[in-house]
């Protein structure tokens, strides 16, 4: 192929001719570094690439060579653990080698070719094989069993596969006879970013991704497979909100996606993940994930790649049937990037000026997410679920990116700035918020939790909303005003508000609060809003109910180990029971 040569520069686009024949979205090598670029427009021999890399100090008239591949990442074991930037090379190799800033144009291999891998095989010769079936498995780390998959653009018959032993990933640990002729297959393989990897069927998801977090498993849950967003201005916790549901979330593998995000913000990413125990498993979190980080001061271009690379690798483990979890931090500087993108094209702005493609960008995003059935012979099911933070400037909902997102998702985490500002966390807007998943794991909350896990969410939500409606009156004329029964929903409500939504993510135990545990505590503060009924029915006056010293342990509750809550929390109950009683003796 001959090389191209650079006839406009403008930031990171830059355009080329004498290109004919390259293909869209086919990796280039810009100007004398070899900088990493993608084609994203062609006009007759010219062509227009986004390059990944500063482009400060290149050239009209370098050349620009073709590489006939798309943008694609390696898939293979030594993925789990590794540290990428947007275009999968590996940070602390790029540090050994260029210190603490990446130079330009430098190549470093995405997977460790030279690492001992023990491959353990479950085919035989002359067995036929088809996309996603299992060749063999590899221990990538204690707690993940690699299962080295049929690329699936490949079918036929096993001619030889390697025995049980070790192998490095450029040892050919099968041969398969296809149509087109005998093809060695190794322990990883390529895949292009843009392309959705193929599944066999996709179905509702109905089983919700615990995330230990109050105010989402209990109020508004999301389901494995599902797809939610997290909006919220400066300073409202979508960051901890996402780091919290990458520690503690039930998925098997995290992928964690920094997109444009402050360095201080990722360098803290780096540094606790690294610390940070898996509480299934007891081995380190690092142990089941991956992060990709593309901090503010990169590239600009590199944030596109970044969402694309961290949803292939997530689709990846989704084909050996593992569930995944993607948490993208945040989709707006990655809209923003396409913003920037877009303007050094000279293409027509949209609203804000966000490209008119905005939308169809999101929604191909967001629906690489689902429950699936995967490509193989025998029966296997896995799922990504993506969580992607949203940053509207100044907090305001009504912008593009949101708006756009919410179109495609199925929930919505409203962060509310009042309620940061109160120090309320997690900062999100119960009266906003909604699922759409709730019908779909209603059944295993009532198969795996209680069969009145619903209802009583149901009551808590209604509470809280009699409550909002309340707060004009309150504002107006005072608590004092209100009936004696209403009294008593404010101080049940500020009881869900303060001692059940409201969740320390710095705590050691109130960090992670167990699904069961989570009901049981929603049903001690029903448990209190009924009794405190009875009671004024029999004449105890408000002013004594708010005096009762068992809300001083409900308040704790949370803090209490997740060992020992159940008998604490019977404890708990039985007090409520005696208190009141007490109370209502005392006035008949």
């Amino acid at each position: 192929m001959e090389d191209g040569r650079i006839i406009k520069i403008a930031g990171p686009v830059v355009v080329a001719e004498n290109m004919a024949g390259a293909g869209m979205y086919e990796v280039v090598r810009v100007g004398e570094e070899g900088l990493i670029g993608e084609i994203i427009r062609l006009e007759g021999d010219r062509a227009t690439v986004q390059v990944y890399e500063e482009t400060m100090g290149v050239r009209p008239g370098e050349p620009v060579k073709r590489t006939g591949m798309p943008l694609s990442v390696a898939l293979g074991p030594g993925l789990i653990g590794q540290i990428y930037d947007g275009i999968q090379r590996p940070l602390p190799h790029i540090k050994e080698i260029s210190g603490d800033f990446i130079a330009r144009g430098i190549e470093v291999p995405p997977l460790d070719f030279n690492a001992k891998w023990e491959f353990t095989p479950r085919v035989r010769e002359g067995d036929a094989v088809g996309p996603g079936d299992v060749l063999g498995t590899v221990p990538e780390t204690r707690i993940v069993e690699h299962r080295i998959l049929v690329p699936p653009d490949i079918r036929g018959k096993i001619t030889w596969i390697a025995p049980e032993g070790v192998y490095t990933l450029k040892d050919p640990i099968a041969k398969v006879q296809t149509e087109g002729g005998e093809k060695d297959l190794y322990m990883y393989h390529w895949w292009p970013v843009r392309r959705r990897r193929p599944f066999r069927n996709k179905f509702d998801p109905t089983v919700p991704l615990v995330t230990g977090q109050r105010i989402l498993d209990t109020l508004f849950p999301i389901a494995k497979g599902g797809a939610a967003a997290i909006p919220g201005g400066f300073g409202t916790g979508k960051t901890v909100t996402q780091h919290q549901l990458a520690k503690w979330s039930d998925a098997d593998i995290v992928v964690y996606v920094g997109c444009g995000e402050r360095g201080n913000e990722m360098t803290e990413v780096l540094e606790d993940f690294p610390k940070l125990v898996d509480p299934k498993t007891g081995e380190p979190l690092m142990n089941r994930t991956v992060l990709i980080a593309n901090t503010s001061n990169m590239p600009v271009a590199a944030r596109e790649a970044s969402v694309y690379t961290g949803i292939t690798i997530a689709e990846y483990y989704r084909d050996m049937g593992y569930d995944v979890a993607l948490m993208a931090d945040s989709t707006s500087r990655w809209a923003e990037a396409m913003r920037e993108i877009s303007g050094r094209l000279e293409e027509m702005p949209g609203e804000e000026g966000y490209p008119a493609y905005l939308a169809s960008r999101l929604a191909e995003f967001y629906e690489r997410a689902g429950y699936v059935e995967v490509l193989a012979s025998e029966p296997r099911k896995g799922s990504v679920t993506v969580v992607g933070a949203v940053s509207p400037p100044g907090g305001d909902l009504s912008e593009p990116v949101t708006q756009n997102t919410l179109r495609i998702v199925k929930v919505f985490w409203a962060l509310d700035a009042d309620l940061a500002n109160r120090r309320h966390f997690p900062s999100i807007n119960w009266l906003r918020s909604y699922s759409l998943y709730l019908e779909s794991v209603k059944g295993w909350w009532t198969e795996n939790v209680a069969p009145d896990w619903y209802e009583a969410r149901r009551e808590a939500m209604a509470i809280l909303q009699r409550e909002a409606e309340l707060q004009e009156i309150v504002q107006l004329v005072g608590p004092d005003a209100l009936p004696a029964r209403e009294q008593a929903l404010l101080e049940v409500a500020r009881s869900l508000r303060e001692d059940f939504l409201q969740q320390n993510a710095f705590h050691d135990v109130d960090t992670f609060c167990p699904p069961k545990k989570q009901y049981r505590m929603l049903k001690i503060i029903l448990k209190l809003y009924r009794h405190m009924l009875n009671a004024i029915e029999h004449g105890v006056p408000i002013s004594r109910l708010r005096r009762l010293q068992v809300k001083d342990d409900i308040a704790y509750m949370g803090r209490i180990p997740n060992e020992e809550y159940e008998a604490e929390f019977d404890k708990i109950e039985r007090k409520i029971e005696e208190e009141i009683n007490a109370l209502i003796q005392e006035v008949s």
